[in-house]
């Protein structure tokens, strides 16, 4: 059984820059692929990005692609969401997602809450 646990979200301006990070504990975790997805209210859930035991990241809607990075430290088992020039768009609870594919259906995390203001 695989345990995602995220932190990082809050408040932000729009144009400001935030980091999400996500800590995985579990075994095998090097056979899983980890990424994000986000939901908004009242929208369909968007993954955001995934990322593979030695990378690279991949997976960027084009919503995302260009300000946000996925990035993934195996010796600490966390991958992070570097996000930058935030729009109110990106407003959504962002959760931290893993799985044997890059469909990352397997296990995913609470979620944190992003909220862009304008």
């Amino acid at each position: 059984q695989v345990q995602l646990v995220e932190s990082g979200g809050g408040l932000v301006q729009a144009g400001a820059s935030l980091r999400l990070s996500c800590a995985a504990s579990g075994p095998e975790l090097r056979t899983y692929f980890m990424g994000w997805f986000r939901q908004a209210p009242g929208k369909e859930r968007e993954k955001v990005g995934a990322i593979g035991w030695s990378g690279p990241s991949i997976g960027y809607p084009d919503s995302v692609k260009g300000r946000f990075t996925i990035s993934r430290d195996n010796a600490k088992h966390t991958i992070s969401l570097q996000m930058n020039s935030l729009k109110p768009e990106d407003t959504a609870i962002y959760y931290c997602a893993a799985g044997l594919t890059v469909a990352l259906d397997d296990y995913r995390g609470q979620g944190t809450q992003v909220t862009v203001s304008s």
